[in-house]
């Protein structure tokens, strides 16, 4: 190795040492041996957090953030569903309800026992990552945030949202939503669900009642992308045809209803 390239590498070891992204992994490898791989839930989660860490790096470059930020940005993209394990293997379910799993990942990263601090030894970005993965599943993002805080909240939301555009392809339908597609195209959808897609709002978890409102709760999430650069990502794969399109289905209103909320979301994604 050339005497300018190391002593490149070594300046840049020095300065982003601490955000080891590759120690971070291997620490994220070693928790999750405890869970078993082979069940169909808690794959989709690992393979949904390498997703979520790719959607980061796109945005960030996109965005043309600082190194730090993007690195920054990678390790909560890591670690931002941590909690959802435990709620698998204790409930075998990703309802909301029966575990605020964003809640119980920053008390596994942040609470008594510090994990957080075997992943990342210095702890300058602790309010970041805290904030970020506390508020990457609430309904908004709330306030009373740091900009930079404000912007790794709004990262993490932006990038779990579009690899689930792919949970959401790729996934099958039981494992998601535990019955067929035709079941869930067969459904009527619920006022209260339609009412907030007129409204151009994402969709509260506790109005969802059948399975196509839970369907539909994916795809109003769109109305909550917070960057321009995200917009542009999902337009450009095509994620709202696409994901409307999985489903067949018998109900003429959903479908009429599901033809009207593809229009509404690709008009407000190109003016946002």
């Amino acid at each position: 190795m050339g005497y300018n390239l190391c002593n490149k590498m070594c300046r840049r070891r020095q300065r982003y040492g601490m955000l080891d992204l590759i120690h971070a992994r291997q620490v994220f490898d070693e928790y999750l041996e405890q869970f078993d791989k082979k069940d169909g839930k808690i794959h989709l989660k690992i393979v949904h957090t390498e997703g979520v860490i790719r959607c980061a790096q796109d945005i960030c470059k996109r965005m043309n953030l600082s190194e730090e930020d993007c690195r920054l940005a990678e390790l909560v993209a890591l670690l931002h569903d941590i909690g959802r394990f435990e709620q698998l293997r204790l409930y075998d379910s990703f309802e909301p309800t029966v575990m605020d799993h964003a809640a119980f990942g920053v008390q596994l990263l942040f609470g008594r026992e510090k994990m957080i601090r075997q992943f990342i030894s210095e702890n300058k970005w602790d309010d970041i990552i805290r904030q970020a993965i506390a508020r990457h599943s609430d309904f908004s993002v709330g306030e009373g945030l740091s900009s930079r805080e404000l912007l790794h909240a709004r990262i993490i939301r932006d990038a779990d949202k579009l690899d689930n555009c792919r949970v959401k392809l790729e996934e099958k339908m039981e494992v998601m939503l535990e019955c067929s597609p035709e079941e869930v195209g067969s459904q009527a959808i619920s006022p209260e669900v339609w009412r907030a897609c007129l409204e151009h709002s994402s969709i509260h978890a506790a109005s969802r009642k059948t399975k196509i409102d839970y369907w539909i709760s994916y795809i109003a999430y769109f109305f909550d992308i917070n960057y321009r650069e995200t917009c542009e990502i999902i337009l450009e794969n095509h994620y709202v045809d696409k994901i409307i399109e999985r489903i067949p289905y018998s109900n003429p209103d959903t479908e009429r209803k599901m033809r009207e909320l593809k229009g509404m979301l690709t008009a407000y994604l190109k003016n946002s």
